[in-house]
């Protein structure tokens, strides 16, 4: 099975700011995931034509569509995209906001592959240091998270954790260990000369890992300000 998760930037290239969700779906297409977790989609915003982003990329792949918009922007908003070959067997979001700061969210999936039930976590944290310490703690606190705790677990998302302090904590605490590691293998941002390993993904429990990688192409570099991060994985139980 594969994964792909990305921040698309609403689809507005990192360098040359134009926009074109063309230029994400083929980046995308190229790929041939099966889950693809998206951040920073919009829908109905002036900057990205106005365009219905989820719809147009669910329709695109034909998949299962599940959105969670987080940062209202005039009458529309952006936030976060999973698009399943599967079906989505559960769906859950929480809100990640701290005080007054920007919204962030999770979204909490369950996956019905045909290896077996997937516990899917996708997000988009914040840029300060302990806003992530406090998001990361609420997310595997909350009661949502706990109530699929025998399930193969994925986290996955746009973390912006440049100095990689995450993996030590509340996540080693709950069993998880990261899979965009080392993290001098995994540098996504920005895309036209990555030095930062913000794009991570983490497992727990019955999930195999065969290859992670970075997407780096010369249509990846372009298309995003991030680089996309593919993970193809099995659950142990099917194998």
């Amino acid at each position: 099975m594969r994964l792909l998760s990305w921040n698309i930037h609403k689809g507005i290239g990192g360098r040359d700011r134009r926009y074109s969700l063309a230029r994400i779906i083929a980046c995308i297409e190229a790929e041939n995931p099966d889950i693809i977790c998206l951040q920073e989609v919009d829908r109905i915003v002036r900057r990205s034509q106005f365009d219905d982003q989820p719809r147009l990329l669910a329709g695109s792949f034909r998949f299962h569509s599940v959105f969670q918009p987080n940062v209202p922007v005039g009458n529309g908003a952006y936030g976060n995209l999973v698009l399943s070959r599967w079906p989505v067997a559960s769906r859950h979001r929480i809100t990640l906001r701290q005080d007054a700061r920007k919204p962030r969210g999770a979204q909490l999936l369950l996956i019905d592959s045909p290896e077996g039930i997937l516990h899917l976590v996708h997000t988009h944290l914040g840029l300060a240091e302990s806003e992530r310490r406090w998001q990361m703690d609420r997310l595997l606190g909350h009661m949502l998270f706990r109530s699929a705790d025998p399930l193969p677990t994925l986290i996955v998302g746009d973390l912006n954790d440049w100095r990689n302090t995450l993996s030590e904590g509340s996540l080693a605490a709950n069993g998880f260990s990261q899979v965009t590691s080392p993290v001098s293998r995994f540098r996504s941002f920005p895309s036209w000369l990555a030095v930062g390993s913000l794009d991570k993904a983490f497992v727990r429990g019955g999930i195999l890992v065969r290859q992670a990688r970075v997407v780096r192409t010369s249509l990846s570099r372009v298309a995003s300000d991030h680089l996309p991060v593919v993970v193809d994985f099995h659950l142990d139980e099917a194998r």
